[in-house]
Parts: structure tokens; C-alpha cells; sequence
């Protein structure tokens, strides 16, 4: 087993790949600014996995906050969470020495902002934290010797694909500056592996291309919450359907699709958190290289069919209305997923009714999100 380094461990994706690879035996060191993220989700996932929390929580390095769990039997230490900053290089440092002599083997990198829209209207806070701290971030693990890392990168540096589905031959042309951000550190990886010499040691890097993550653990313990009023659509359908929204806002029915509204491959959190663990276990087994592949379940669905799902699978109606395009979407935006279940032996499980059954038990489980 191996002791990771987890960037935005907090987070949406983060946490469920937390608590994936923590009963697969690995040991987590946490970073996370809490900026979409949540102390909560790390009690809740330590929680599932069988651990506890340790009395030495605290500060470290000086300044940083941690939390730790340990195993119930032997006491050993399995999750430490520290606030952190990927910008900040002694941040960065306090969590490369969390597990006092042992190093860290992998890295698995989801820290970074994440809304199409906002990075319409935010872009330098985009290229700030997801390429200036990505750039951070490479430049510690090189410092500590640690050239293993998974990469949560996204479908949105397609843009508007003229294929679909989309392999990964597919050329880059994001169209908005998130997925600009997204495919300069795919690159800046690229360059990475290429600087190494004859005689020094090899990286080994996944950038993971995943398309509209969805769900919740089955639990309904952890699951998405957006500060505020969410701009996924999948929170928004839950919003809607608990009385927290009046209805739902479609943007756009006027796209070149069966009913008008755009398509997207919608792929359980679940799935993807297993897609992440299946890219370390391929890069620590193997020899140095990149690998670059697309998560996605091949399936598209438009919006108007995930409303009807929700409302088939849970009984519940959602209310909606139509309004203009949002700036930065397209039309389809569907994987071809083959290259992950060939080189990885992975493929989604989960179906479109457990995406919204758990989606709802999330919902009705915390109504405010974490800490309610």
C-alpha cells in the first residue's frame, strides 16, 4: 500500500476518491483550503472507512491546521488533513513531512477552481490557482523526489468536438478559460516528463479527461455542496426538488440536439473516484510515462432527460423554465471511454437511476450540505 498526497482532498471528487482509496489500505495526507471543500466531508468519509479521530489535532509546520484519524485496532495513523495553499511551497512542504519518515509515494491532484462560468468572469483567479499552483505543487514533488501523480483534468478541453463521441485524438481547443487552465497543465506535465534526462528517474503521470461528475456515496454521508446556489445541474435538480429553489433554469433549448437541450456524459462520483485509484495502481506498477485518458460513462443525456429521470426514480416533479445560453457550454459532450477500460481495466457501474437516487438521499440527508 501507498502513502499519498491528496490536493483539494476536501472536495466534491476529492472526498469520495479519499474514502476509495482508504479501503483499499493506502495512507492519505490531505491539503486543502477549504475553498470547496469541508472539514465535515473528511470526518464523514473517516467515518466510513472505520477510523477515528486522533486528540493530537492541531497546528503544524508552524501555522497550518491538521486533523488526523487513525484505524480503531492498531492506531496507526491512515488520513491527516492539513489547510493548505498548493500556491504556498511551505504549505506544500509541512504535507510532504506529515508522515514524519515516510515519503510520499503518489500524488493525486483535484485542488483548483472549477466553474465554467465563474471562470468566464474570473479568469486570472483561474490561471492563478490552477496552473500557478499546479506549477507549485510539481515544483515540491520534484524537491521530495515523488514523480507519481494522477491529474484531474476535464472533457472541457475538447470544446466544441466535431466527433463524438470523443477520443482522446480529439484536437484541444477549450473555449472558456477553466478549460484553457485545464489543458496548459496537461501540458506543463507533457514538458515535465520530457525534461527528464537518460540517467535520472522517470515521471509517471495520468491526466484524467473526466466529463460531468454526478451523485453521491450511497451512504447519502458525502456528496456535492456548492457554496451558495449551485451552477451543476444535477445540486440544482436537488435544490429544486427540496423547496430550496423554485424551479430549475434550462440554458439554451435551442442547441443542435433531439429535444433542444444540451448533452452531456453524466458519470457517478462513485466511478470516477474508482477510475482515479485504477490510474495509480496502473502508474506505480508500471515504468515512467504519461497517460492520457478519458473518463466518461459513453452514454449522453440531455438535460430534459436527466429531469425526467429524477423525477421517474424519485417521484418527485421538477418545475423549470427555459432562459438564454450560458457563455462557454456546447452542445454534445459525450466520451468514448475505451482507452481507460483498455489500459486501465476500468468502466462505470453505476447507472443514470442510481445517479439520482443517490443524488437525493444526499439532498434529503443534509439539506444545508456539510454541518447540518
Amino acid at each position: 500500500m501507498a502513502n499519498l498526497l491528496i490536493t483539494g482532498g476536501a472536495g466534491y471528487i476529492g472526498s469520495h476518491a479519499c474514502l476509495t482509496l482508504l479501503q483499499q489500505g493506502h495512507t492519505l495526507v490531505v491539503v486543502d483550503d477549504f475553498s470547496n471543500g469541508s472539514v465535515d466531508a473528511l470526518r464523514a468519509v473517516a467515518s466510513l472507512a472505520g477510523l477515528q479521530s486522533e486528540p493530537r489535532h492541531g497546528l503544524v509546520g508552524g501555522s497550518n491546521r491538521c486533523w488526523r484519524w487513525r484505524e480503531t485496532t492498531n492506531r496507526r495513523t491512515r488520513l491527516s488533513l492539513i489547510e493548505g495553499d498548493i500556491r504556498r511551497a511551505h504549505d506544500l512542504q509541512v504535507a510532504f513531512e506529515a508522515l514524519d519518515d515516510a515519503p510520499i509515494d503518489a500524488v493525486l491532484h483535484f485542488a483548483g477552481l472549477k466553474a465554467v462560468a465563474e471562470s468566464v468572469a474570473k479568469p486570472l483567479d483561474y490561471w492563478d490557482v490552477n496552473v500557478g499552483g499546479s506549477r507549485q505543487l510539481f515544483d515540491v514533488m520534484a524537491e521530495n523526489h515523488c514523480r507519481t501523480v494522477v491529474f484531474s483534468s476535464s472533457a472541457t478541453v475538447y470544446g466544441m468536438a466535431k466527433q463524438v463521441p470523443i477520443d482522446e485524438a480529439q484536437p484541444i481547443r477549450p473555449i472558456n478559460p477553466y478549460g484553457q487552465t485545464k489543458a496548459a497543465v496537461e501540458q506543463m506535465l507533457q514538458d515535465l516528463a520530457a525534461s527528464a534526462g537518460p540517467h535520472e528517474p522517470g515521471w509517471r503521470i495520468a491526466c484524467l479527461r473526466y466529463f460531468n461528475p454526478v451523485g453521491a456515496h450511497e451512504s447519502g454521508m458525502i456528496g456535492e455542496d456548492p457554496d451558495g446556489i449551485p451552477t451543476n445541474l444535477l445540486p440544482l435538480i436537488c435544490q429544486v426538488a427540496s423547496g430550496q429553489l423554485q424551479q430549475l433554469q434550462i440554458y439554451g433549448s435551442d442547441w443542435p440536439t433531439a429535444d433542444g437541450t444540451g448533452v452531456r456524459d453524466y458519470i457517478h462520483v462513485m466511478d470516477l473516484a474508482e477510475g482515479h485509484s485504477a490510474a495509480l495502481r496502473t502508474l506505480l506498477s508500471e515504468g515512467p510515462q504519461v497517460l492520457t485518458l478519458n473518463l466518461g460513462s459513453g452514454q449522453g443525456h440531455s438535460v430534459l432527460q436527466m429531469v425526467q429521470a429524477f423525477e421517474r426514480t424519485n417521484g418527485v416533479q421538477i418545475p423549470y423554465a427555459v432562459c438564454g445560453r450560458r457563455p462557454g457550454d456546447s452542445a454534445v459532450s459525450v466520451a468514448d471511454p475505451s482507452g481507460a477500460q483498455q489500459r486501465l481495466g476500468w468502466s462505470t457501474r453505476r447507472d443514470l437511476a442510481t445517479i439520482c437516487r443517490d443524488a437525493w438521499r444526499w439532498q434529503q440527508q443534509n439539506p444545508l450540505g456539510y454541518g447540518t
